[in-house]
């Protein structure tokens, strides 16, 4: 093995390595991405301390698959972003989430139903072929947490 060395040039495409040669595979791939938001709530018919006002910085883990693209992308993790922060973070972020989702208790397993449908819904308009959100995770504590899979919801 080598000795750790600097590089002195970098790697330039169309000279050390040639477009076609950008995609290594053909094989889906999984892609996670981790968002926090801060939120109050409370719930009814509840008899435990869940059913004060109180407040949460819930974690979301959002788990796509595809095939890489041409330059060996499956999605550009910005474009995760910006769905996260339009359709989620718009409207979840420091609000009280009674108000501001339809009418449910704000259980996380009521909220991560609601949240992978309007993640679904954006990630269809992306146009990505064989693009799919396969799982989704929401910390309500870092011990505490709902998941959903791709397979439920089609159920």
């Amino acid at each position: 093995m080598k000795p750790y060395q600097i590089p002195t040039t970098l790697q330039t495409l169309g000279e050390d390595i040639q477009l076609d040669q950008l995609r290594y595979h053909r094989k889906r791939v999984g892609v996670i991405r981790e968002f926090t938001f801060d939120a109050a709530h409370h719930l009814h018919a509840y008899e435990g301390k869940c059913k004060s006002l109180h407040g949460h910085t819930y974690r979301l883990v959002i788990h796509l698959s595809g095939r890489v693209d041409e330059i060996g992308i499956v999605v550009d993790f910005a474009e995760i972003k910006r769905i996260f922060k339009e359709r989620i973070d718009a409207h979840l972020d420091h609000r009280y989430l009674n108000d501001v989702l339809p009418p449910m208790n704000t259980t996380a397993e009521n909220m991560i139903v609601w949240i992978w449908e309007q993640l679904q819904d954006e990630i269809t308009k992306l146009n990505i072929p064989e693009l799919r959100l396969e799982e989704l995770t929401l910390y309500e504590t870092p011990t505490s947490r709902a998941y959903l899979k791709r397979e439920w919801m089609e159920e």
